[in-house]
């Protein structure tokens, strides 16, 4: 029995102690850790989804940009503009005769 407490010293009481309190820091730091890790992963997430919709409008608008370029182009040719007219409205010159399809 004199043994046993002679082991135990005022000091090591104290050292158990800052030990287990310094464990439960550092626990609960890496806690936090992971769980900012983890919002972070989720949100990059969702991020990168929105970022994929928004470069897919993008590209759609940049598509029908395109379509329109080319058909203010084709409006500046007067054969185009004719041939519009023709269809659409059924204008015709002077001393041709429109002929329809069923």
């Amino acid at each position: 029995m004199a043994a046993a407490t002679a082991n135990k010293s005022p000091g090591s009481t104290g050292t158990k102690r800052r030990f287990r309190i310094w464990s439960m820091f550092i626990v609960l730091f890496l806690g936090w850790a992971v769980y900012t890790i983890f919002g972070q992963m989720q949100q990059k997430d969702e991020t990168n989804q929105k970022l994929s919709t928004l470069q897919g409008q993008i590209d759609a608008a940049a598509k029908e940009s395109g379509e329109l370029e080319r058909q203010i182009e084709r409006l500046n040719d007067e054969e185009y503009i004719e041939q519009l007219a023709t269809k659409e409205l059924g204008m015709v010159k002077q001393g041709e005769r429109q002929i329809f399809s069923d």
